[in-house]
């Protein structure tokens, strides 16, 4: 770089010579072309460089003068009313701090599922638009529908950082293809690819937060041993280095942060002590709930008078049906959420306090999204792995308690032994006063979620309630009006599709104003809707989130164009209590036409498609791959990159040499809410088959291995998707075991534990080696083999 630089300067000062000065004088006698004699060139070139200046090129300024700071906070899985700062009965001190700050919002909306969600956010473009219509685990071949945002709707990360900012991201991602999560890659579409400079946290939709698959920019890094360890504290703790960092190297700069926890989403994992402060509070159940947090919501004017309180679906069960033997795990279920829910937001207080801590907050905007969704219906009629609904695996609360008593009973919930999520009722709880839950875009239970903004130095605190319709498409033009950034028309080379969203800046300092944005459209699971000028036109569809297994018929016969549709006037009618189909057709058909208009205009068609893998499990998102040849050093391959080993027929080859009395896991794929393992427990053969902790199909061979070498084979033959079959054990061409599989998983163990070679990390599949995890083999393994059949 100097050698550069001085022969730049050299030259400047040769053309600062006048010509006449170089022709003036006479060539050397040894040919040379040197214009002065080398003792009068040293002089010139000493006298002019003393003379110069050198100066850098200002740097590009891209951004106003004193540009905020921005943090995006985004919780997960939490309805309109959990919190105590929009009148529910869960203690968010940190939300209700900000809201005192800044302003609250009652008449936000999210698209009713995680990755949608997400996408939506950090685009501005309506969900289908970048094709994440459903999650990315559930990404099918339709337009709308395959998971992977295009790069021609760059992220509000990317615009950013190319106008000045430092950006990070930290928790969950979920938003990269599931097939392309493994350690090689490819790798554009994580998070450092779309914006962020620095990410930490996981790319699944979710994961243990005792034991979480993390990522670490492009690597994974596996957590702590450290029993005081829980993920959403790890993340504060990771946010505030990274603050640390980018103040000691680039004061000057702002800072975009996207803080997404991995909290309230399943499983609910929280320290007991966290739990135990709800103790008793939820006794007379989820009925209960929503009539004393709707009349607190009346009184807190969370909720405009007279908004009515909607009544229970025919389909989801009463408090007072619960049978006496089942209250207890019912009650701890909610407790352990509550827990869960006000412990993360004490972890965003710790960012906050950290940004006052740094003088940083006076001039930090903060979005704090409290929720992607409405709360997760998904724990069905409670479980105690909630991957159960995921599967359409029929159970009853009989089967999860009974499993539940083998290992802990009601102490276990929350551990890291179970993937424990609270009963159904709780999330219809968390979304009054309004209808439905998480995963139904027709209604609010499932789109309706609460927000703060705050920014001490550009918003002045106002009590007044905003109450404009909006969206999470509405954040990414908040952000660019309030940069002065015209949305780019290229990013990176590539032509930008068009903005959906509607800054909402307008309601920073006019509470009163008249809601800005005409017209959004919703869409998952065949569940839709379209706002338009204050009206709502909505079809339910096929699928019942609190009850995947009955929705598997209705799927299966459902045509969406007989669906019965639904309209409101929600400018009159808040929480969408009074239908009005019947008395305004007209209205009703002219928004149902809108809707197809919008549909198409955002590649939605065929309606449903998010439903697919209901009926076809066979056709998830997978590798082409049909053999593998692994060694000892496969580790972390994410469950939709790995062989289908839990799923489908296959024959697995382990040539190896063992000990004296050999210990440890050969091979693992899943947790501890479901999956497969075989390992040598004192040279004994194990095969293990995690049913979704209800079930477990197991086989042992009755003699240990001798130490030395051998060949080991486990046969695997599976009917079909969800299926019987066996799994057979042979040693040295000889069976020792075989494991009757009375019905396995048809699409996936998890949404984040991994196949792992010669050790099970994350979460346990078997509780027999918990307390030795990971239980690494202390054998070799020199050959592994997978084959499908």
């Amino acid at each position: 770089m100097i050698r550069t630089l001085f022969c730049a300067g050299f030259l400047s000062l040769i053309a600062a010579i006048q010509p006449n000065q170089l022709l003036s004088q006479s060539p050397p006698d040894d040919g040379s072309v040197l214009p002065f004699p080398p003792q009068e060139m040293e002089s010139v070139t000493k006298s002019r460089l003393q003379d110069s200046q050198m100066k850098w090129p200002e740097p590009a300024q891209r951004l106003p003068k004193d540009s905020p700071n921005i943090l995006v906070v985004l919780v997960d899985d939490v309805g309109f009313g959990i919190s105590e700062t929009f009148g529910g009965e869960v203690h968010t001190p940190t939300l209700t701090k900000l809201a005192n700050e800044g302003l609250r919002y009652n008449a936000f909306h999210t698209t009713s599922i995680c990755s949608p969600t997400r996408a939506a956010l950090l685009t501005g473009r309506n969900h289908t638009r970048v094709s994440s219509g459903t999650i990315a685990e559930r990404a099918v071949a339709f337009d709308g529908y395959t998971g992977v945002i295009p790069k021609t709707a760059a992220t509000f990360a990317e615009v950013l950082k190319q106008y000045g900012y430092h950006t990070s991201a930290f928790g969950k991602w979920h938003n990269t293809p599931a097939t392309e999560t493994t350690s090689i890659g490819p790798k554009d579409r994580w998070p450092n690819g779309y914006g962020f400079e620095y990410f930490y946290g996981f790319l699944a939709g979710e994961t243990s937060q005792w034991e979480p698959r993390l990522v670490e920019n492009y690597d994974a890094v596996e957590p702590p041993e450290d029993e005081g360890y829980h993920l959403t504290e790890d993340l504060t703790d990771k946010a505030l280095a990274w603050l640390d960092d980018q103040q000691a190297f680039a004061p000057d700069k702002p800072f975009l942060m996207y803080w997404a926890s991995g909290g309230v989403h399943g499983p609910h994992h929280i320290f007991p002590e966290w739990a135990d402060k709800y103790k008793g509070k939820f006794n007379d159940g989820w009925d209960a709930y929503r009539e004393r947090v709707h009349q607190r919501q009346l009184d807190m004017g969370i909720i405009p008078p007279g908004t009515k309180l909607t009544p229970r679906a025919p389909t989801m069960t009463a408090w007072e049906d619960i049978p006496e033997d089942q209250l207890a795990f019912q009650r701890r279920g909610m407790e352990i959420f509550a827990g869960f829910a006000e412990h993360t937001d004490a972890q965003v207080g710790r960012l906050v306090a950290g940004l006052e801590e740094r003088g940083l907050r006076d001039n930090t905007l903060i979005f704090y999204i409290w929720g992607d969704n409405g709360s997760s219906a998904e724990g069905q009629e409670g479980s105690i792995s909630e991957l159960l609904a995921q599967n359409n695996i029929p159970n009853t609360v009989e089967q999860q308690i009974a499993a539940l008593d083998k290992i802990g009973g009601l102490d276990a919930l929350g551990s890291p032994k179970t993937d424990n999520m609270y009963h159904s009722g709780w999330a219809w709880a968390g979304s009054t006063p309004f209808k439905a839950t998480k995963l139904v875009a027709s209604h609010f239970g499932g789109t309706r979620n609460p927000m703060v903004v705050s920014w001490p130095k550009g918003i002045k605190p106002d009590a007044k309630i905003r109450d404009q319709f909006h969206h999470v498409v509405d954040i990414a033009p908040t952000i660019y009006e309030i940069l002065g950034i015209t949305p780019p028309q290229t990013v990176n080379g590539l032509d930008q599709i068009k903005i959906d969203g509607t800054s909402l800046a307008y309601t920073f300092s006019d509470g009163d104003a008249q809601t800005k944005k005409d017209v959004q459209f919703f869409d998952n699971n065949g569940s839709r809707a379209i706002y338009k000028d204050g009206w709502v036109a909505c079809a339910f569809g096929p699928f019942i989130p609190w009850n995947t297994p009955a929705s598997v018929p209705r799927v299966a016969k459902w045509d969406s164009a007989s669906d019965e549709w639904e309209l409101y006037n929600i400018s009159e009618d808040f929480s969408e209590a009074n239908n009005l189909a019947a008395d305004q057709p007209q209205k009703l058909e002219e928004l149902k036409k809108q809707f197809l208009t919008l549909a198409e205009d955002n590649n939605d068609f065929p309606i449903g498609a998010g439903l697919w893998l209901r009926l076809h499990p066979e056709d998830r998102v997978k590798t082409a791959y049909k053999s593998w040849n692994f060694t000892a050093n496969t580790k972390r391959m994410p469950e939709f990159a790995a062989p289908g080993i839990g799923r489908q027929s296959n024959k697995i080859t382990i040539d190896l040499e063992v000990p004296e009395k050999a210990n440890g896991v050969l091979y693992a794929l899943g947790g501890a809410g479901g999956g497969v393992t075989v390992y040598l427990d004192d040279g004994h053969l194990v095969y293990f088959y995690n049913m979704f902790i209800i079930e477990h199909y197991e086989a042992r061979s009755s003699q240990p291995l001798e130490a030395g070498k051998h060949k080991i084979e486990i046969e695997t033959t599976i009917a079909g998707p969800g299926k019987s079959g066996t799994a057979t054990l042979i040693v040295d061409g000889k069976r020792v075991g075989r494991a009757e599989l009375v019905r396995t998983v048809p699409a996936a163990f998890s949404a984040s534990e991994t196949f792992d070679v010669g050790t099970d990390l994350g979460s346990t599949v078997s509780l027999n080696y918990y307390d030795k995890r990971p239980f690494a083999f202390n054998g070799t393994i020199n050959r592994f083999k997978v084959e499908l059949k």
